[in-house]
């Protein structure tokens, strides 16, 4: 009879486990020494080697003649143990015996002496089914077991457990298993077994496998066939994935917007039999390796999935703004929780990569914030509006000055109403107007050139200029720090990410004007990523009263309030 792969190949000794060395060592170390616990609690995520530790460990104290710490596996208490007739070690699972008179009963037994080994020992698997009364009638013999008895608890669910369990127990945490060790363990298995595996094969299969042995040997086995060597290609085939250049390819066109080109994407990939939730599975975890791209440069691979290529990436990452990344990961994330309850899972695929390529579809909080982020985006490379988006304006010969209000608008329109790209410069082919013999000024008349204003009053007026997002972080001091040598404004930012926004022409262009227009001078505007130096206790820049920041600030918060 055919044995499964995980099953064929359960490690029998401590040295055989894959990837938990820091456990294993200790518990060699346990066993030789014989300072042995009464209470183990081993935690972690499924397949990396709880159980099989656990019973590692069972045949390790009653074995008659240990190596190292490791069971031999040839006396009789461990071959008794591992065929399951020394009923001395039992193993139970807390998902089907979760009762309190299931506890009571292995607590009536439990005083009882072993018959054939020194230790009896009981293996609970998913004890965090236990209920509460359970946990209670099991508490007093952990706490105070005779001096024969051991018990090996496994969960996958720690914050499940009771504190009052966890303190009587030793707990180790297993780890997920690396890529690069549960690739060398399939590769070994499929030699052992006559499979042809080839790298590329089992790097993908130990990627799919996150983190579980178990997993990746339950992939193989289901990737085995009498077909040739197994390749990426044939495991993608076996497993219905749609592979990194597939889901690549698909996500430029959701950058490129090109939703038919998407939609048959998807339905060539659906009717070469990929599994739908698959390739959009695949699609969330490419956005978010670009979001970490993106947002956190310097992290370094480990936090990436490692399914794609630096290459790819870096093509992709340029295609896309961080806003954007992320509505379409937030977008996926909805739609592939939904896909277990979809009577028509194919049209909830459709109806997604439709939203993904088409922001317009999408009038929720971050769709909209995404849809802004575009036009943004499209203002500072000085793209033109669309017809469809803005009225057209035909060149018409100038007409005599019309009488302007005091806010320098036309007579019965105020500087907030006039439409934003009026306010742009006009086109080289557009018919120019002859400037007033005096300009007209709004207020007063501008004072002679005064020193260097402080950075919160010159910021202060810059908030209908730029962009919503540049907006955001030049008036958070802790975001961007103005300071002032020689004439030359400093916008100091801490971030990568602020940088980049506020280093925009359009944003530099802006506070350019706004501090000419105050100071009456020629000014020069530059961006340096740093920690602002300290103002000067003397000079222009620091002689100013502190007051006057507070009071700037406070008149920027009643801007935004009476415009809002």
């Amino acid at each position: 009879m055919y044995q499964a792969l995980y099953r064929k190949w359960r490690p029998r000794t401590f040295d055989d486990v894959v990837g938990q060395a820091h456990i294993t060592d200790t518990l060699k170390r346990q066993v030789a020494s014989g300072h042995i616990s009464h209470a183990y609690l081993f935690t972690g995520t499924r397949g990396t080697g709880k159980t099989t530790c656990a019973k590692i460990l069972s045949r390790a104290v009653n074995c008659e003649h240990p190596v190292d710490g490791n069971p031999c596996n040839q006396c009789g208490a461990c071959r008794g143990i591992e065929n399951g007739s020394i009923l001395d070690v039992l193993e139970l699972d807390a998902a089907s015996n979760n009762g309190v008179d299931q506890v009571r009963a292995l607590r009536d037994e439990a005083v009882y002496t072993p018959a054939a080994v020194r230790k009896r020992v009981y293996i609970i698997d998913e004890v965090h089914m236990l209920t509460a009364a359970a946990f209670n009638a099991l508490l007093k013999i952990l706490e105070e077991p005779p001096e024969h008895l051991m018990f090996i608890l496994a969960t996958t669910e720690l914050h499940k457990v009771p504190a009052t369990i966890k303190s009587r127990c030793q707990q180790f945490a297993f780890r997920r298993i690396l890529p690069a060790d549960i690739a060398g363990r399939l590769t070994y298995v499929a030699g052992q077994e006559g499979i042809e595996l080839t790298q590329e094969g089992a790097n993908l299969l130990a990627r799919l496998a996150d983190g579980g042995l178990r997993d990746a040997l339950s992939l193989l086995d289901q990737c085995a066939g009498p077909a040739g060597p197994i390749g990426e290609r044939q495991v993608l085939d076996a497993l219905g994935l749609a592979g990194s250049l597939e889901t690549a390819r698909l996500l430029d066109r959701v950058a490129r917007r090109d939703t038919r080109g998407a939609l048959e994407d998807l339905d060539r990939l659906y009717g070469g039999g990929r599994d739908i939730a698959a390739v959009l599975g695949e699609l969330s975890a490419l956005v978010r390796d670009l979001l970490l791209c993106k947002t956190a440069p310097n992290a370094g691979a480990a936090l990436l999935s490692g399914s794609f290529d630096d290459a790819t990436l870096r093509g992709l990452s340029e295609q896309f703004t961080a806003p954007r990344l992320v509505w379409l990961l937030t977008t996926l994330q909805g739609v592939l929780a939904g896909l277990p309850r979809s009577s028509s899972r194919r049209t909830d695929a459709e109806l997604c990569l439709i939203r993904l390529c088409d922001e317009r579809l999408d009038d929720s909080p971050l769709g909209l914030a995404a849809r802004l982020d575009r036009v943004e985006a499209q203002l500072s490379a000085g793209v033109s509006i669309p017809a469809a988006q803005a009225p057209v304006q035909t060149p018409v010969p100038a007409p005599a000055p019309a009488a302007l209000e005091p806010s320098g608008a036309p007579a019965g329109q105020t500087a907030e109403d006039r439409p934003p790209w009026e306010e742009a410069p006009p086109a080289e082919d557009a018919p120019l107007r002859e400037a007033p013999a005096e300009p007209v000024q709004a207020g007063p008349e501008p004072s002679a050139p005064a020193a260097d204003i402080p950075w919160p009053a010159l910021v202060a007026g810059l908030r209908e200029k730029v962009p919503r997002n540049a907006w955001a972080y030049l008036s958070r001091p802790d975001m961007v720090q103005g300071r002032w040598s020689g004439g030359i404004l400093t916008l100091w930012v801490g971030e990568e990410v602020v940088k980049r926004v506020v280093e925009r022409p359009a944003v530099l262009e802006a506070a350019r004007a706004q501090a000419q227009a105050q100071l009456g001078r020629p000014v020069q505007v530059r961006v340096q990523q740093g920690r602002a130096p300290e103002e000067p206790s003397g000079g222009s820049a620091g002689t100013h009263d502190p007051l006057e920041n507070l009071l700037a600030r406070g008149q920027q918060c009643d801007n935004i309030i009476i415009k809002e």
